[in-house]
């Protein structure tokens, strides 16, 4: 969270007055509420399963027009998610989006782009492989549950509603000044950096049926997490200092078992 004073378009009146703060609640719980339809519809997607369109149907296109279009589609999902998490955008954004609601409006635009990509996905749906054995196949989608599990225990794990931006309307609402950004390293986090990837990283590959669309979109998205690590742990590093570069050199990334070097 950044520290620098921000200026915004709103006032200081306006943004402390009793309807905006409620109007700000309200816009917090109604980006909960997209984003939690659409991690839902992510699982449904990716795993086959309830939603209309998941990763595999959808109207056949030509396979080079469906690696580009899904490309741009992730690569906007990237953009988006990364820039605008990066405290220099924040400084920026800041000023003309109060800063209570800044947290819901990034939720808000991820959730919207996470939306659009599984709508204009196109499907590629030549089989890359397919587990025979039941109990195999059984296992392996037991797994990919597990991985989104995981995703979400991490994030009760440090703090759920901070992370999608209900904790600040909240503490907006009642006037609660937010506390200093601490460093805890709770519960998983003492084995690997990052387990909200790897439960990511664990759904995304574990399918007993891989696609070529669903491969593109693993082996994407796998890449995307990478980057996403080196800039997330780059901003940790400001913000923490020799705290977090010990904690680099004590805890994994995302294996468990394996130790930094």
């Amino acid at each position: 969270m950044s520290q620098i004073d921000q200026v915004h378009s709103i006032s200081p009146a306006v943004a402390g007055s009793r309807i905006f703060k409620v109007v700000a609640l309200l816009y917090g719980i109604a980006a909960y509420l997209v984003f939690f339809v659409t991690i839902l519809y992510a699982i449904g997607f990716l795993m086959g399963l309830v939603v209309p369109k998941t990763i595999d149907t959808g109207t056949a296109t030509p396979p080079v027009e469906a690696v580009i279009v899904n490309l741009l589609l992730m690569s906007l999902f990237a953009i988006q998610h990364s820039v605008m998490a990066r405290q220099s955008f924040k400084a920026w954004w800041t000023q003309f989006v109060p800063k209570p609601v800044e947290r819901s409006t990034y939720v808000l635009l991820a959730s919207l782009s996470l939306l659009l990509l599984f709508w204009q996905w196109r499907p590629m749906p030549a089989v890359i492989w397919e587990v025979q054995d039941p109990d195999l196949a059984v296992m392996l989608v037991t797994l990919s549950f597990a991985g989104w599990v995981l995703v979400f225990t991490s994030t009760y794990m440090i703090n759920h509603f901070e992370l999608f931006g209900l904790h600040q309307v909240t503490n907006h609402l009642i006037g609660k000044e937010a506390a200093p950004a601490r460093f805890k390293t709770p519960l998983l986090y003492n084995f690997v950096r990052h387990p909200i990837y790897l439960g990511f990283i664990i759904a995304f590959w574990a399918a007993p049926v891989m696609t070529a669309g669903h491969l593109q979109f693993a082996a994407v998205t796998t890449l995307y997490i990478f980057v996403g690590i080196a800039l997330e742990e780059r901003d940790l590093i400001a913000l923490f200092g020799d705290d977090y570069r010990q904690y680099k050199q004590r805890v994994s990334m995302l294996i468990p078992w394996r130790r930094s070097v």
